[in-house]
């Protein structure tokens, strides 16, 4: 997924000049932003057509969770306090439980292009509560047009009277989306208030592993457990589970956390743009999902509307959402 606090290395580092870097490190590390998190999209459809949602999501952020921690422990980094551990977890709930769940639970539902294209109304909430609650943004005439186009995006999607060609996505998967997104926002303010682990690696890791707990719990009082066989699973859920845990959670991960410390927040704060458009084609070329007019104009107007909503925010704010985010 996309959106990830970036104003707090975590190391007390400043970007680093381009110059003390070699250029095929930074086209690396930016390839695999872009590339791995948003194929991450597909692979959950791919995952949660054999395994329940809430399990497979647990899965992946407990093995991840439990491999980023122990590798900040075996660097000789110091556990989280009690106070951290708490913050932790109450960002974990909003993070994993809502948002990666309820992701996980509406790409049943929706196409994975489609999930990408809402989850990137992140910015749209963002920009609502600090207008409304948090008065750190006035609306401003470009804000509210930008407002306006981001959900008329999300009306273009959604709507059954628009003769567009092409199945409007599932209504139900869409609020599911909408909530989600708008955890993601809320959550994300938040970690910005809460004490957390000054390392990044660690203070992501301990969220990935309490968020992966609270998921399992959800699995189980959803009862997934018992829909769940794993001499069921083929061999491509297994390989999408890999994928997300290895390549999205870690891998990636590590990617953004050196681009973090030698690029500006700006350009890393760019694959927030390039992610649902490669959604969007894995899931034509490689899921078999439909890339018609509605699918278009719905996320060409999204996509609009959180260019203009990130790229007009005060520079304290334009960097931050969340410590959590790995795609």
């Amino acid at each position: 997924m996309m959106q990830s606090k970036v104003e707090n290395t975590g190391h007390g580092k400043e970007v680093e000049a381009a110059g003390h870097h070699p250029m095929w490190k930074t086209f690396l590390a930016f390839a695999i932003l872009y590339l791995v998190w948003g194929a991450t999209f597909l692979a959950i459809r791919v995952g949660v057509r054999e395994v329940p949602p809430f399990l497979f999501a647990a899965m992946r952020f407990l093995i991840a969770g439990a491999v980023l921690y122990g590798w900040m422990i075996a660097q000789g980094e110091r556990s989280p306090s009690k106070i951290q551990w708490a913050s932790a977890s109450l960002l974990a709930i909003l993070f994993f439980v809502f948002d990666y769940g309820l992701l996980y639970w509406a790409e049943q539902r929706v196409p994975s292009g489609i999930a990408a294209v809402m989850m990137a109304t992140t910015p749209t909430f963002m920009a609502l509560w600090e207008i409304t609650f948090l008065k750190t943004q006035k609306l401003t005439v470009r804000l509210a047009l930008a407002l306006l186009i981001g959900t008329g995006g999300v009306a273009v999607l959604v709507s059954h009277k628009l003769n567009l060609g092409g199945a409007p996505i599932d209504r139900m998967g869409a609020v599911a989306l909408v909530m989600a997104s708008m955890s993601w926002s809320i959550s994300s303010v938040l970690t910005r208030k809460l004490p957390l682990p000054p390392s990044k690696v660690m203070s992501s890791g301990i969220q990935m592993l309490v968020g992966g707990v609270f998921l399992a719990f959800t699995a189980a009082a959803f009862g997934e457990f018992r829909d769940f066989h794993p001499r069921n699973v083929s061999i491509n859920g297994w390989i999408s589970l890999l994928y997300l845990t290895v390549a999205g959670s870690i891998i990636a991960f590590t990617a953004y956390i050196w681009l973090i410390h030698h690029e500006s927040p700006t350009k890393v704060g760019t694959y927030a743009y390039v992610n649902p458009v490669v959604a969007v084609l894995l899931g034509y070329f490689f899921g078999g999902e439909a890339l018609g007019v509605r699918t278009i104009l719905g996320a060409l107007l999204v996509l609009i509307g959180v260019v203009v909503i990130t790229t007009t925010r005060t520079k304290k704010l334009a960097a931050g959402i969340s410590d959590a985010d790995t795609g």
